[in-house]
């Protein structure tokens, strides 16, 4: 593998899913990571009528970004080159989707994040995106 991409939610499997690329990071010296925080739509009628869309996007992608940023830490001090992404959407089609655009040969991911349910052994992010996806697709628990 030579590009992944790591979707972080800032759940415990998603940290995993980091530290492991960062492991794979020291046998693969050229590995490079996208980091990939993916916010919902929102589209409460509540929030659109007091806020722009721009300004809902914004407060998302900020948020994304602060998701990410434990994860840029862990890889800059692994020495790993790192990509961060925030993007708005379905989550598992969203990470297909910037899987290709990107040019990731991998995605390395956990199991389960930080989604409404819960108890399952494998989310239903993960599920669909095994589904979707053509790529080879690593799944930390």
């Amino acid at each position: 593998m030579r590009k992944a991409l790591v979707p972080v939610d800032g759940s415990a499997p998603a940290h995993r899913a980091v530290r492991h690329v960062a492991a794979l990071a020291a046998m693969y010296p050229s590995l490079e990571a996208v980091l990939l925080n993916v916010q919902p739509e929102v589209d409460d009628w509540e929030v659109r009528r007091v806020l722009k869309k721009e300004e809902v996007e914004a407060m998302e992608e900020s948020r994304g970004g602060d998701t990410l940023q434990h994860a840029r830490e862990l890889l800059k001090g692994a020495g790993v080159r790192c990509k961060p992404v925030v993007e708005i959407g379905p989550p598992a089609e969203t990470i297909v989707r910037v899987a290709s655009e990107q040019g990731c040969d991998g995605i390395v991911m956990g199991t389960r994040g930080l989604g409404a349910v819960s108890g399952m052994l494998l989310g239903s992010v993960s599920s669909r995106v095994l589904h979707l996806s053509d790529l080879p697709i690593t799944l930390l628990k």
